[in-house]
């Protein structure tokens, strides 16, 4: 449902989660928004993660804590809750990713 979900998300592609409590998106993000981040002094994964969390509550730990590539945006985030509670986050963070794109474009 996770990786579904995420691949279903414009500009996101995540590999299926196979046994492990993680997923770890690759997002692109819009050549505003990273630079947006650049101007706050962030990283834009970072300015990402924030953006979501200020905005939705939800909490993912940027890509570039675990030496993604340059160029390149991840996160993770935790799959544990129950899976109604799950399809509930995925949905707002679904929402949530098409108002940063209208806003970044």
């Amino acid at each position: 449902m996770v990786a579904d979900t995420f691949n279903s998300i414009e500009g996101f592609s995540c590999n299926p989660v196979q046994g492990a409590m993680y997923a770890f998106p690759q997002i692109k993000l819009p050549e505003k928004a990273i630079q947006a981040a650049k101007q706050a002094g962030k990283a834009p994964d970072v300015f990402y993660a924030f953006e979501v969390l200020e905005s939705t509550g939800i909490c993912i730990v940027p890509g570039s804590g675990f030496g993604q590539k340059e160029g390149t945006y991840h996160f993770r985030t935790t799959i544990l809750p129950q899976p109604e509670k799950l399809k509930t986050m995925l949905d707002k963070f679904a929402e949530f990713h098409a108002s940063f794109l209208e806003k970044y474009k």
